[in-house]
């Protein structure tokens, strides 16, 4: 059968479209979690109408130090050899889905590899050739292409970066994020208007390790959020870990007494989005929400050196390299880089699934 092994809230997102289809469809199917997040997935289930894991492998809070995350991992692969034909259901002869470039992306294919199975890797393909930006995304990545076994890759640059490996290469034309906020349009909106600011205002989201987990590294990008600040009303929303540095490097009251910049925790998938929606422009370090501005036709400043994605570079999306000059220049000519919502003629999460329906029982 289909097996899909998912992690973080990032994965969930992008894979949520796969198991709303397969639910619609009345193709069975094993979502496996590996409990690297916890916060927030009962919400983004409940946005996109779908049930609980079929199996948890670790529950826990969200995995946020290396120490967890080193004690986590040996539990799931130690949980794995004692209980695949439970985890997997006995299965033999079917395939396990996993997603993108997390820790949790790397521990599902050798779950699905000591278990027997067949890997299929979702959003396979990017690269940024280099190992240690983003670290360590570029190198579970690598390590992830040499266990799978069918490529879905989100374009031709993908396949082409996957040219050593002998696996299926199957090009999904975009990514399955696109299908999540085409689902989000059919879902009323999950935000009270008292949620939206009545004000012009732009969203930060900064996550990343290499912006946060050093003093230079967190100062740098911090410095960079308050100079736009002097211009622009900014809501910041905070991952758990981004908001531990700020009280751990002493940014979170400097942030607290900016009139300019209000805090606010991190929402469900769809409240992010209609937040999005109604902003003037986005600031992350994420690529997931290059890809989402993308699709929505927002600007986006990138808070990083390099990406591994190409979507919307020279157009919605600056690169900035951290340089208040660019971003400067970006924000001079925002109204140049917005565009209407990305109409596509494909579902990319539908072409996956018929990828897969041979492993399937329906």
């Amino acid at each position: 059968m289909i097996h899909v092994v998912i992690g973080t809230k990032a994965q969930l997102i992008k894979m949520a479209p796969i198991l709303y289809y397969l639910q619609q469809r009345n193709i069975p199917y094993n979502y496996i979690s590996t409990g690297q997040h916890k916060a927030k997935i009962d919400d983004i289930l409940a946005n996109f109408g779908l049930r609980q894991p079929d199996y948890a492998l670790c529950e826990a809070d969200d995995i946020t130090s290396i120490q967890k995350m080193m004690t986590w991992s040996v539990k799931i692969i130690w949980r794995t050899i004692r209980k695949k034909k439970e985890i997997f259901r006995g299965d033999k002869e079917g395939i396990v889905l996993v997603h993108g470039d997390t820790l949790s992306t790397l521990l599902g294919a050798l779950m699905g590899r000591i278990a027997g199975l067949k890997v299929g890797h979702v959003e396979s393909g990017l690269r940024s050739f280099d190992l240690f930006q983003p670290f360590p995304e570029e190198i579970t990545r690598l390590l992830t292409f040499s266990l799978a076994h069918y490529y879905f890759c989100p374009d031709d640059r993908a396949i082409q970066n996957l040219k050593r490996y002998s696996g299926v290469k199957i090009n999904t034309v975009a990514n399955t994020l696109y299908d999540s906020l085409c689902l989000s349009n059919h879902f009323p909106d999950v935000l009270p208007q008292s949620e939206i600011p009545s004000r012009q205002y732009s969203i930060v989201t900064l996550h990343r390790h290499e912006n946060i987990y050093r003093q230079d590294a967190l100062d740098r990008v911090m410095r960079l959020v308050e100079e736009i600040s002097k211009t622009h009303f900014l809501l910041f929303i905070l991952h758990k870990p981004t908001e531990k540095k700020i009280h751990q490097f002493n940014w979170h009251q400097r942030l607290v007494e900016n009139t300019n910049i209000e805090l606010r925790v991190r929402y469900d998938y769809f409240g992010f989005i209609q937040l999005i929606k109604s902003a003037e422009f986005v600031i992350s370090d994420g690529g997931s929400n290059q890809e989402e501005c993308y699709y929505l036709g927002k600007p986006i400043i990138l808070l990083r050196k390099v990406t591994e994605r190409h979507d919307g570079l020279g157009e919605n999306c600056l690169l900035s390299e951290y340089s208040i000059e660019r971003i400067k220049e970006f924000i001079s000519t925002i109204n140049d880089h917005q565009f209407s919502f990305k109409e596509l003629d494909v579902k990319p999460s539908e072409k996956i699934i018929e990828s897969c329906l041979p492993f399937a029982q329906v």
